[in-house]
């Protein structure tokens, strides 16, 4: 089995994806420093020593979690949270499951740790809902991992608690784990469900600070398990980074201090971007998607052309990004970000239809030529 290097996803979204008129982002804008009560002297020392943790993150986060101390495991944001707890879990050539569409970096680190990936569907026509009977029908006595998003990355499908529970027994039968990315449940504001840590043991969550609140640059993450794997989690840690960035932990501790507030600016700003959206969404004949109910991306599918022809266009003339759906396994699908300021959202769905009214014109055009 070859080795999986690299993400084709993190490739382009490095490199491709920035534009004015951006909506391929999925997390909110970057929240300002001067929103928090901090000064220099709080960020003082730089460094600290070490051990498995700064201890003042770890409990405030358990605090915030709902559970022990030594059930958190901190990390870089969530993708290297991922990355540990599944590399603590599996072996070479053990059976994962992965919904479909899935994120494009999950699979890539799976590929890496040469994980045998089988997958199971979130239908279009049912709006991604997590279905357990698909997972009923894929699972088998050689499966040791589900990876499931909640919410749903990229169409912000919602995941019950029931519908958890149903998947945490059948993980039990075979004695595997579900993990669950929880990076965007946050922005359920309205059930504020809680970590699916809470439904068993076999519940391994990961999440972070970097997408429903803009605080990408701290890079705090982190990882809820049972302690016996919290514990394998911090030793594989080892081959990766000593200590998190003290500055980082230190002003991680200062937002968990003030979280009402930070959530109450994410919350505002979410609904306000999301009347926009399902105003556009509304407006469009040429797109088939659900009005977006809660969270930072919708997934809408493009019902005439190439969706790669369509990215081409709304970035070489008119400046914009949405993130292409080949990237989640679905090539006539493309993905939306409102995360971004009021204002600029508005022009940047204003541009995306005015590209989308061009490259109609342009397909029904050749469908007469062709005809």
């Amino acid at each position: 089995m070859k080795r999986v290097m690299s993400s084709a996803y993190m490739q382009w979204a490095k490199k491709r994806s920035g534009s004015r008129y951006n909506l391929a982002t999925s997390g909110l804008r970057s929240y300002s420093l001067a929103g928090l009560p901090v000064t220099i002297e709080d960020l003082d020392p730089l460094s600290r020593a070490g051990g498995y943790g700064y201890p003042p993150l770890t409990e405030v986060l358990a605090a915030h979690c709902g559970v022990a101390p030594e059930n958190v495991v901190t990390a870089a944001g969530t993708s290297m949270a991922n990355m540990l707890a599944m590399a603590a879990i599996l072996e070479p050539g053990d059976e994962v499951l992965v919904e479909h569409p899935a994120y494009e970096l999950l699979l890539a680190a799976l590929g890496y740790l040469q994980a045998d990936i089988r997958r199971f569907s979130r239908r279009a026509e049912n709006g991604f809902a997590l279905d357990p009977a698909e997972i009923e029908r894929t699972i088998s006595s050689r499966t040791r991992l589900i990876v499931i998003t909640n919410l749903h990355n990229p169409s912000s499908a919602f995941a019950t608690e029931e519908q958890l529970r149903a998947i945490g027994d059948m993980a039990r039968r075979v004695s595997a784990r579900v993990l669950m990315d929880e990076v965007y449940l946050d922005a359920q504001f309205r059930l504020a469900p809680r970590p699916s840590v809470h439904l068993g043991p076999e519940f391994v969550v990961t999440s972070s600070l970097t997408k429903v609140y803009g605080l990408s640059g701290l890079r705090c993450g982190w990882i809820l398990a049972e302690p016996e794997l919290a514990r394998r989690i911090w030793l594989l840690d080892d081959l990766f980074d000593v200590n998190m960035a003290h500055p980082a932990e230190r002003l991680s501790v200062v937002v968990f201090q003030n979280f009402e507030r930070v959530r109450e600016q994410s919350r505002a700003l979410l609904d306000t971007n999301r009347v926009l959206l399902n105003q556009f969404l509304a407006s469009r004949r040429d797109l088939e998607v659900r009005p977006l109910e809660f969270g930072t991306t919708v997934f809408p599918r493009l019902l005439t052309g190439a969706v790669d022809g369509f990215c081409e266009l709304f970035r070489d003339k008119y400046d914009g990004t949405v993130v292409p759906g080949s990237f989640f396994e679905m090539a006539d699908h493309f993905r939306i970000g409102i995360g971004g300021e009021t204002g600029p959202l508005r022009e940047s769905l204003e541009r995306l239809g005015g590209a989308l009214d061009e490259f109609g014109k342009s397909t029904d055009s050749l469908t007469v030529a062709v005809r």
